[in-house]
């Protein structure tokens, strides 16, 4: 087995770690992960793992490594965007969220405009909001937080 086949199996192991709850053990697997062979997934995980930890700045770093590993791979702009929101940095959170919107590859595609929708109904923005909202739906028609948000909109038509 090479190097990234074994890493690869490292960030399997700490994904799985992270959905069963056990936040400690999912970060030192996606540390041997990233010690064998340094990938914007696991650098991303990472960050997300230590998210729930509450240290934001630090899973902001991981993401950052992650994009300079793979600057296609969206889903660390869309994290970047997501902590600045916990942050309370609006603003600063929507350049991140509109790159994880154009990304190469990202799953899942519709997390951006949500996060958007999110900020702009938070700014008061609603009909920016219902923009992103509508885009999300586009990539998932069933999603429940945004046909709840939609739905929870004071749309006034003349």
């Amino acid at each position: 087995m090479d190097d990234r086949e074994r890493a690869r199996q490292l960030w399997e192991r700490g994904v799985q770690h992270l959905m069963q709850g056990d936040i400690q053990s999912a970060i030192d697997s996606f540390n041997q992960s990233l010690a064998i062979y340094p990938t914007a997934e696991g650098y991303t995980y990472r960050g997300w793992a230590i998210s729930f930890l509450g240290q934001l700045e630090e899973a902001m770093e991981d993401c950052k490594k992650a994009i300079r590993v793979d600057p296609d791979f969206g889903n660390p702009y869309n994290d970047i965007g997501v902590y600045l929101m916990k942050m309370g940095d609006l603003d600063e959170a929507i350049p991140w969220l509109q790159k994880a919107k154009t990304a190469k590859r990202y799953e899942p595609k519709h997390f951006p405009f949500l996060n958007l929708g999110h900020i702009y109904m938070a700014k008061g923005d609603q009909m920016r909001a219902l923009d992103e909202y509508v885009h999300a739906l586009d990539l998932d028609p069933e999603n429940p937080i945004a046909l709840k948000a939609i739905a929870g909109m004071d749309l006034k038509v003349n």
